[in-house]
Parts: structure tokens; sequence; C-alpha cells
């Protein structure tokens, strides 16, 4: 599950190549352009989501959501490619689009619509380097916290991520945390997050919690790496009787 990201999207700039060149061995020299260039984005994001580099800043998200424009322009053969087939693979599953794992507390996948957002004006932490905040949830107090898909956030990110998303519980908020399907970088955060807030033990425990109430949830070893992380170098008793 580590590459899990890159050996898909080098799969996908491999086919990409494979049709440029028998486009232009053809004579469709222009047609051919397009894939030349889908193909170098897609194995430029396949190096960048490696475990070793992880360099989730190179689709430029800003800290609002949104995507500037050169990144629009540049990536887009990789950031409209995402959002169709997350469109359709949750179609596909009829999974729900957010479960609530105790009171107002939400994981899920990313919010494209205003009906895959719950209710009471939750805060959202956005675990997704590559899909956009909607415009219509420009009013919900928002953390973005960029992440690869099947990459973990570090332990530091999901430190500021955990103390962010307490403080909106102090003041009554639900919370939201999501990724693109809720199964992976949203499940790691808000294992953390049940964890600080003394609804588990430990993050373990929390994992479970969790899947009681979402069970397609599918966390990986870097995942599971990075909370081991963040329990070593965050947890104290305070924060665990809190």
């Amino acid at each position: 599950m580590g590459v899990g990201l890159s050996v898909l999207i080098g799969l996908k700039a491999a086919v990409l190549f494979f049709f440029f060149a028998n486009l232009r061995r053809l004579g469709f020299t222009l047609l051919s352009i397009p894939f030349l260039y889908a193909s170098l984005v897609s194995m430029l994001v396949s190096l960048a989501s490696h475990p070793s580099v992880d360099l989730p800043m190179l689709l430029g998200k800003n800290p609002d959501g949104s995507f500037p424009i050169w990144s629009i322009i540049m990536f887009s053969p990789y950031l409209y490619f995402v959002r169709f087939f997350s469109a359709l693979r949750r179609l596909l599953s009829g999974e729900a689009p957010y479960s609530e794992i105790c009171e107002g507390l939400y994981v899920g996948g990313w919010p494209s619509s205003p009906d895959k957002l719950p209710p009471d004006d939750p805060a959202i932490v956005d675990c997704t380097c590559e899909l956009p905040r909607r415009p219509e949830f420009s009013g919900h107090s928002y953390l973005c916290v960029p992440t690869w898909d099947t990459r973990a956030p570090q332990p530091a990110a999901i430190e500021s991520a955990v103390k962010w998303a307490c403080r909106k519980r102090d003041q009554k908020r639900p919370v939201l945390v999501h990724c693109a399907y809720g199964h992976g970088r949203s499940v790691a955060v808000m294992c953390a997050l049940l964890v600080a807030l003394g609804v588990a033990e430990d993050w373990k425990n929390a994992e479970k919690l969790i899947r009681e109430k979402r069970p397609y949830i599918r966390m990986n070893a870097l995942h599971r790496r990075a909370l081991e992380e963040w329990s070593k170098h965050r947890l104290s008793p305070s924060q665990k009787n809190g």
C-alpha cells in the first residue's frame, strides 16, 4: 500500500505515453500532443507522491482550499481526473458521504456538494492536496492539511489539526474530517482527535471505534506509523484526561 498512488499514476503515465507514441507513429502528431502532456504531468505526480519524496505542495493548493490558476492549467489532467474518478467511485460504492463517529464528530469523503456536508455548520478539516474546497463552503471554518492519497499527514500536521479541531469542539461546533473517500488520511487524523478528546484510550482503539461506524476504512502502514510517532511525541496524562 505504501507506493499505491505512485504506481497507479505511473501506470497511467505509461498508458498515456503509449497512446502518444502510437498516434504520432500513425501521423496524428497534433492529436498526440495532449497525450504527451498528460503523460508528463502524471509522471511528475507519480514521483512527487512517492513516499521517499512526499511533496504535496507540488499541486499548489492554497490554505483556503483553492488552487491557483497556474496549478489548474499545469496540472489539469491530474486534478480533473481525480475529481471524475472520485465522483464515479463514490457513486458505484453507494457508501455514505460521511459517518458520525460520536456526537459532533464526522469523518467522510470529499464534500463535493452541500448535501455531502453534515448538518449544523461544521468546521472542516480537509486532508486532501488534490481536491478543492467548494465555494459554497466559504463560510465554514476550514483547515487544510494537504496530503497525497494513500499517504499520511506528518505527525506535526496531525497535531496542528487536532489542536484546531479541539478548539472548535470547545466552541460546541461539529467537526468534519475528510479526505477523498473517508478511508485513510481523514481516519488517521480522526483517530488522533478521538484520543485527544478522551473518547478513545489510544489510536488503535480509536480505529476500532471508527470502523464500527464506517466499515470500509483502510489505514495503511504509513498512516499507522504517523500515528505512532504522533502518540510518542504528543500525548501526556493531562491531555488523556481531557
